[in-house]
């Protein structure tokens, strides 16, 4: 039997379980289931332009094709139209929003604001001018904080930024350490390859179900993963997702898109492995979204969104630019505030939603490892605190 087979039987037992491996050695980990740190060890091992390294070490999905999603703005009451989004289910994968954030979201295509109030921010998100010829790039900054019992390894979380036009996250899954295997050293392998791939892609035309597959045959040791990488393209931003690390897309004061999770069950997402034994690059979900000046991308693992609604990243984002600050300091804040919220037990968090309606008696936050990449989308030639 392969060893993802066996684990995937023992992951039913504990609230973080994968596909390929539990997320913890111990169900102890999570109470009532059975210091903040943003500058962490980095991994550079290449002398690349506009490569930073990668970091880490010692909803129901929609429909295919167009679809208009709608989202309640967090400083309006009002629901606006945010984007054409065109979504890509590759291999028959099932997507399921298990603790996604409350928000307001329709369908139809006669949606309108009654009422003609408006967000905060006055610039027409039609006037803005988007994405042409990359006129545009991404201004990034992260902050990653391991799980406390992890300090001393560092944690299993990996990420990178690429030549302001490319991101990266992957979360490595704990329960290896039960077969005294490092799945931290797995998310950071198959980063370090998604660079590598991303290297070799046309700069502006980089094919992202390409690079993951080409990261995951490149990648050797064992263990395993989620994914999500973003790049900048003529026609906006392209992602690609395997579990449940994600992203969401932020504009005047709205979330416009969030990325919905792959999971087998709850609390038990896609993951890649080594070799065939667990889900491929196949399954992964394909995301075209168009983007604008002043937009911002924030991107984490589960330690965020397991810990975060929409709603408060938001708010912090809306926060952080009207005080100008830069994206690491926006990381910084938004990585604090999920650490804070993993600690908190008498608080209702994303996670704690999404196991009571897995029938789990679960009140509070996640301590897990957390990982933040925000991107201010921003045009050449402009600082991100005047992106409009």
């Amino acid at each position: 039997m392969y060893p993802a087979v066996a684990l995937r039987r023992a992951a039913a037992w504990l609230l973080r379980g994968g596909a390929g491996a539990p997320r913890f050695a111990s169900s102890a980990a999570l109470p009532g289931l059975g210091a903040p740190r943003s500058s962490v060890r980095g991994w550079q091992g290449r002398e690349a332009s506009g490569y930073l390294g990668i970091w880490g070490g010692p909803a129901a999905g929609a429909g295919a094709g167009g679809v208009a999603w709608w989202f309640r703005c967090a400083t309006s009451s009002v629901s606006r139209p945010g984007l054409l989004m065109e979504q890509l289910l590759v291999g028959g994968g099932r997507s399921f929003a298990t603790g996604a954030a409350p928000e307001e979201v329709s369908f139809s295509p006669a949606a309108s604001e009654a009422d003609g109030s408006q967000p905060e921010k006055p610039a027409a998100t039609s006037d803005k001018n988007m994405l042409r010829d990359r006129t545009l790039k991404l201004i990034s900054g992260s902050s990653y904080l391991p799980h406390p019992d992890k300090e001393e390894t560092g944690g299993e979380d990996a990420h990178f930024i690429w030549d302001e036009q490319a991101i990266g996250i992957a979360d490595g899954v704990g329960g290896w350490a039960s077969l005294g295997i490092d799945a931290g050293q797995y998310a950071r392998d198959i980063m370090s390859n998604a660079v590598t791939a991303i290297e070799e892609e046309p700069k502006d035309s980089i094919d992202l179900t390409r690079v993951l597959e080409k990261a995951h045959s490149s990648t050797t040791v064992k263990g395993s993963s989620t994914a999500c990488i973003i790049a900048l393209t003529d026609q906006g931003i392209q992602a690609l997702s395997l579990g449940d690390s994600g992203f969401i897309v932020i504009r005047d004061g709205c979330t416009l898109f969030r990325s919905p999770i792959q999971q087998h069950d709850f609390n038990t997402p896609y993951q890649l492995e080594t070799g065939n034994s667990s889900d491929l690059p196949s399954a992964a979900q394909v995301f075209k979204v168009p983007v604008a000046s002043g937009d911002v991308i924030v991107a984490g693992t589960d330690g965020l969104f397991d810990n975060l609604y929409n709603n408060e990243i938001t708010a912090v984002v809306v926060h952080a630019t009207r005080a100008g600050l830069e994206p690491q300091a926006t990381a910084q804040k938004i990585a604090a505030l999920a650490r804070q919220r993993a600690q908190d037990t008498n608080r209702q968090t994303p996670f704690s939603s999404a196991a009571q309606e897995a029938g789990h008696r679960y009140y509070g936050g996640k301590l897990d490892d957390i990982t933040v990449v925000v991107s201010y989308i921003t045009a050449f030639g402009t600082s991100p605190q005047n992106a409009d």
